[in-house]
Formats: structure tokens, C-alpha cells, sequence
């Protein structure tokens, strides 16, 4: 209550009338043209500020659609991968078989029961090209 008593208090009769009015200063005070200036700079700041802004927003969506390209992109070769993948898995069980076919129906002379020692089963490095020895003697 004793703060409200200390104020000031504005009733109908206090209103301002035009010569009560302090006149805005003119551009003359050299106060008013710096106050002047430095909105004009603030307002060309935050132009400033806006067009960068909408610029790193034009590059952030562009690589956000390049980003989203190059997922689509990664997700199709892992789909091909596992593609080639399994045909590269069901050659391989084909090979087996063939080669399992093969020894049964053509044994080679080493599986009689002639109490030698089974043949060496053949893999990839027989089929190999040889390294030639190229030092001269």
C-alpha cells in the first residue's frame, strides 16, 4: 500500500495537449543521425543475416537430396550384392554336385580297393595358371 502511494498518476484532466508535446529533434543532432545509422546497419545486418540463412537453408535441403539419392542408391547395390550373392552360392553347390557326379560315375584309378591312398581331391589351384620361373640359369 505505501508503494503505491509513491508514483505518478495520470487522470483525464493530465492528458497530454500538443504543447505539452516535446518535439521530436530534427536530423541536425548528431545524436539522431547516429541512433539513425546504426538501425539502418541493423536492418542491413539482419538482410544480411536473412540471405545467409536462406542460403544454407537452399544447400542443407540440396544435400538432403543428394544424401537421399545416395541411400536409394547404396540400398539398390546391397540389393544386387545379395542377388549376385546367392546365384554366386547355388554355381558353387552346383559345382559340388556336378563334381561329387563325376566321381562316382568316372572314379579314378587311386579309389579301388587296392589298399592306396585315396587321390588327392582337386581344388582351384590345379585348375591355376602356373607361375613360370623366369630367372635365367
Amino acid at each position: 500500500m505505501g508503494a503505491r502511494s509513491v508514483g505518478l498518476q495520470m487522470n483525464e484532466s493530465d492528458s497530454p495537449n500538443p504543447q505539452s508535446v516535446v518535439p521530436f529533434p530534427n536530423d541536425e543532432d548528431p545524436l539522431e543521425r547516429t541512433g539513425q545509422t546504426i538501425l539502418d546497419l541493423l536492418q542491413r545486418a539482419a538482410g544480411i543475416a536473412e540471405k545467409n540463412s536462406q542460403h544454407a537453408m537452399d544447400i542443407a535441403h540440396k544435400l538432403s537430396l543428394e544424401l537421399r539419392a545416395a541411400e536409394d542408391y547404396i540400398k539398390k547395390l546391397e540389393t544386387e550384392l545379395r542377388y549376385y550373392k546367392d546365384r554366386s552360392d547355388r554355381a558353387e553347390e552346383w559345382l559340388r554336385q556336378i563334381s561329387v557326379q563325376i566321381e562316382k560315375r568316372f572314379p579314378s584309378s587311386g579309389d579301388t580297393d587296392t589298399g592306396q591312398e585315396p587321390a588327392r581331391q582337386s581344388g582351384p589351384q590345379d585348375y591355376a595358371p602356373k607361375k613360370l620361373d623366369r630367372r635365367r640359369t
